[in-house]
Protein backbone atom coordinates (compact mmCIF):
# COMPACT_ATOMS: atom_id res chain seq x y z
CA UNK A 1 0.00 0.00 0.00
CA UNK A 2 1.30 3.39 -0.99
CA UNK A 3 2.69 5.75 1.76
CA UNK A 4 0.47 8.56 2.74
CA UNK A 5 2.07 12.00 2.85
CA UNK A 6 1.61 12.23 6.31
CA UNK A 7 3.15 9.16 6.91
CA UNK A 8 6.41 10.19 4.18
CA UNK A 9 7.11 13.27 6.51
CA UNK A 10 6.62 11.47 9.76
CA UNK A 11 9.14 9.33 8.56
CA UNK A 12 12.00 11.41 7.10
CA UNK A 13 11.49 14.12 10.07
CA UNK A 14 11.40 11.96 12.82
CA UNK A 15 11.30 7.81 12.79
CA UNK A 16 13.38 7.12 10.42
CA UNK A 17 15.67 10.48 10.45
CA UNK A 18 18.79 9.85 8.73
CA UNK A 19 21.06 11.49 11.04
CA UNK A 20 20.40 10.38 14.70
CA UNK A 21 18.24 6.65 13.52
CA UNK A 22 20.53 5.70 10.62
CA UNK A 23 23.79 7.70 11.29
CA UNK A 24 24.47 9.22 8.04
CA UNK A 25 25.45 12.59 6.70
CA UNK A 26 27.78 12.61 9.84
CA UNK A 27 30.93 14.78 7.99
CA UNK A 28 28.73 17.80 7.66
CA UNK A 29 26.77 17.30 11.03
CA UNK A 30 30.47 17.96 12.25
CA UNK A 31 32.05 20.52 9.96
CA UNK A 32 28.78 22.97 9.76
CA UNK A 33 27.24 23.74 12.73
CA UNK A 34 29.76 26.13 14.62
CA UNK A 35 27.35 28.84 13.20
CA UNK A 36 23.95 28.94 12.65
CA UNK A 37 24.21 31.00 9.10
CA UNK A 38 26.23 28.40 7.98
CA UNK A 39 23.99 25.30 8.90
CA UNK A 40 21.02 27.17 7.33
CA UNK A 41 22.64 27.51 4.23
CA UNK A 42 23.83 24.52 3.93
CA UNK A 43 20.29 22.98 5.41
CA UNK A 44 18.52 24.64 2.83
CA UNK A 45 21.37 22.79 -0.44
CA UNK A 46 20.46 19.59 1.07
CA UNK A 47 17.12 20.28 1.08
CA UNK A 48 17.19 21.57 -2.63
CA UNK A 49 19.17 18.63 -3.79
CA UNK A 50 17.38 15.59 -1.88
CA UNK A 51 14.14 17.02 -3.09
CA UNK A 52 15.45 17.83 -7.08
CA UNK A 53 16.89 14.66 -7.34
CA UNK A 54 14.41 12.28 -5.61
CA UNK A 55 11.96 14.01 -8.35
CA UNK A 56 14.45 13.91 -10.87
CA UNK A 57 15.67 10.08 -10.23
CA UNK A 58 11.71 9.11 -9.79
CA UNK A 59 10.64 10.67 -13.41
CA UNK A 60 13.39 9.15 -15.41
CA UNK A 61 13.37 5.73 -13.20
CA UNK A 62 11.68 3.63 -16.23
CA UNK A 63 14.44 5.14 -19.05
CA UNK A 64 17.66 4.09 -17.06
CA UNK A 65 19.19 1.26 -17.52
CA UNK A 66 19.24 -0.84 -14.55
CA UNK A 67 23.30 -1.62 -14.69
CA UNK A 68 24.01 2.33 -15.18
CA UNK A 69 21.53 3.54 -12.69
CA UNK A 70 24.19 4.75 -9.65
CA UNK A 71 26.27 6.34 -12.10
CA UNK A 72 23.12 8.67 -13.71
CA UNK A 73 21.81 9.38 -10.15
CA UNK A 74 25.43 10.44 -9.23
CA UNK A 75 25.19 12.67 -12.60
CA UNK A 76 21.76 13.98 -11.54
CA UNK A 77 23.30 14.84 -7.62
CA UNK A 78 26.11 16.17 -8.95
CA UNK A 79 23.99 18.66 -11.21
CA UNK A 80 21.75 20.09 -8.76
CA UNK A 81 25.02 20.39 -6.11
CA UNK A 82 26.80 22.79 -9.04
CA UNK A 83 23.56 24.61 -8.80
CA UNK A 84 23.62 25.12 -5.01
CA UNK A 85 27.02 26.16 -4.82
CA UNK A 86 26.69 28.69 -7.69
CA UNK A 87 23.76 30.17 -5.57
CA UNK A 88 25.55 30.72 -2.59
CA UNK A 89 28.81 31.47 -3.84
CA UNK A 90 26.72 34.34 -6.00
CA UNK A 91 24.75 35.08 -3.14
CA UNK A 92 26.79 34.88 -0.28
CA UNK A 93 30.87 34.80 -0.79
CA UNK A 94 32.09 35.14 2.64
CA UNK A 95 29.97 32.23 3.79
CA UNK A 96 31.29 30.09 0.61
CA UNK A 97 34.68 30.54 1.58
CA UNK A 98 33.61 28.37 4.75
CA UNK A 99 31.72 25.85 3.85
CA UNK A 100 32.41 25.79 0.37
CA UNK A 101 34.09 22.47 0.30
CA UNK A 102 31.32 20.98 2.31
CA UNK A 103 29.23 22.11 -0.19
CA UNK A 104 30.62 19.86 -2.58
CA UNK A 105 30.58 17.23 -0.60
CA UNK A 106 26.96 17.06 -0.85
CA UNK A 107 27.67 14.81 -3.87
CA UNK A 108 28.77 11.68 -1.92
CA UNK A 109 25.95 12.31 1.01
CA UNK A 110 25.19 8.80 1.76
CA UNK A 111 21.19 10.93 2.81
CA UNK A 112 20.68 11.54 -0.66
CA UNK A 113 22.40 8.80 -3.19
CA UNK A 114 19.94 6.70 -0.60
CA UNK A 115 16.90 8.06 -1.09
CA UNK A 116 17.32 8.08 -4.61
CA UNK A 117 18.14 4.66 -4.70
CA UNK A 118 15.94 3.40 -1.98
CA UNK A 119 12.42 5.61 -2.63
CA UNK A 120 13.02 7.41 -5.82
CA UNK A 121 13.76 4.49 -8.32
CA UNK A 122 11.06 2.74 -7.30
CA UNK A 123 8.26 5.00 -6.36
CA UNK A 124 6.12 7.69 -8.10
CA UNK A 125 7.14 11.65 -8.53
CA UNK A 126 5.26 13.38 -5.94
CA UNK A 127 5.88 10.60 -3.25
CA UNK A 128 9.62 11.12 -4.37
CA UNK A 129 9.59 14.51 -4.28
CA UNK A 130 7.85 14.34 -0.53
CA UNK A 131 10.59 11.78 0.44
CA UNK A 132 13.14 14.13 -0.84
CA UNK A 133 11.57 16.84 1.20
CA UNK A 134 11.26 14.94 4.47
CA UNK A 135 14.83 13.62 4.41
CA UNK A 136 15.86 16.64 4.01
CA UNK A 137 14.22 18.63 6.84
CA UNK A 138 14.97 15.56 9.14
CA UNK A 139 18.44 16.31 8.97
CA UNK A 140 18.14 20.21 9.04
CA UNK A 141 16.48 19.71 12.18
CA UNK A 142 19.40 17.86 14.25
CA UNK A 143 22.00 20.04 12.05
CA UNK A 144 20.34 23.43 13.55
CA UNK A 145 19.74 22.20 17.08
CA UNK A 146 23.52 21.25 17.05
CA UNK A 147 24.14 24.42 15.84
CA UNK A 148 21.73 26.11 18.69
CA UNK A 149 23.82 25.10 20.82
CA UNK A 150 27.34 25.16 19.64
CA UNK A 151 27.37 29.19 18.41
CA UNK A 152 25.88 30.57 21.98
CA UNK A 153 28.51 28.44 24.16
CA UNK A 154 31.44 28.74 21.25
CA UNK A 155 31.15 32.39 20.41
CA UNK A 156 28.33 33.69 22.66
CA UNK A 157 26.20 34.85 19.42
CA UNK A 158 23.00 33.33 17.87
CA UNK A 159 23.44 34.19 13.67
CA UNK A 160 26.27 36.47 14.90
CA UNK A 161 24.00 38.56 17.38
CA UNK A 162 25.76 38.74 20.80
CA UNK A 163 23.83 36.92 23.49
CA UNK A 164 22.24 39.66 26.17
CA UNK A 165 24.52 41.09 28.43
CA UNK A 166 27.38 38.66 27.07
CA UNK A 167 30.49 40.42 28.52
CA UNK A 168 28.49 40.14 31.82
CA UNK A 169 28.49 36.39 32.15
CA UNK A 170 29.70 34.81 28.59
CA UNK A 171 33.19 32.65 28.89
CA UNK A 172 34.23 31.34 25.63
CA UNK A 173 33.63 27.59 25.44
CA UNK A 174 36.61 26.97 22.85
CA UNK A 175 35.67 23.22 22.48
CA UNK A 176 31.96 23.59 21.50
CA UNK A 177 33.56 25.60 18.25
CA UNK A 178 35.74 21.95 17.38
CA UNK A 179 34.42 19.29 15.63
CA UNK A 180 34.60 17.42 19.09
CA UNK A 181 32.31 19.98 20.22
CA UNK A 182 30.12 18.68 17.45
CA UNK A 183 30.79 15.21 18.21
CA UNK A 184 29.45 15.44 21.91
CA UNK A 185 26.70 17.66 21.20
CA UNK A 186 25.44 14.88 17.97
CA UNK A 187 25.94 12.04 20.51
CA UNK A 188 23.61 13.93 23.13
CA UNK A 189 20.86 14.93 20.45
CA UNK A 190 21.08 11.11 19.65
CA UNK A 191 20.57 9.29 23.06
CA UNK A 192 17.99 11.78 23.96
CA UNK A 193 15.85 11.48 20.60
CA UNK A 194 16.13 7.83 20.26
CA UNK A 195 15.44 7.70 24.30
CA UNK A 196 11.98 9.17 23.02
CA UNK A 197 11.65 7.06 19.94
CA UNK A 198 12.99 3.81 21.03
CA UNK A 199 11.61 2.15 24.41
CA UNK A 200 14.32 -0.50 24.45
CA UNK A 201 16.82 2.20 25.12
CA UNK A 202 17.04 3.32 28.92
CA UNK A 203 16.41 7.48 29.25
Amino acid sequence: MAETSKTIFEKGIWSENPVYRQVLGICSALAVTNLLTNTLLMCAGVIFTTAMSNLTVSILRNYIPKRIRMMVQVLIIASFVMMVDIMIRAGAPDIHRFIGPYVGLIITNCIIMGRAEAFASQNRPWPSLLDGLATGLGYSFVLIAIALIREPLGFGTILGFPLPARDLWWHSWTIMIMPPGAFFTLGLLTWWARAKTDPSVKG
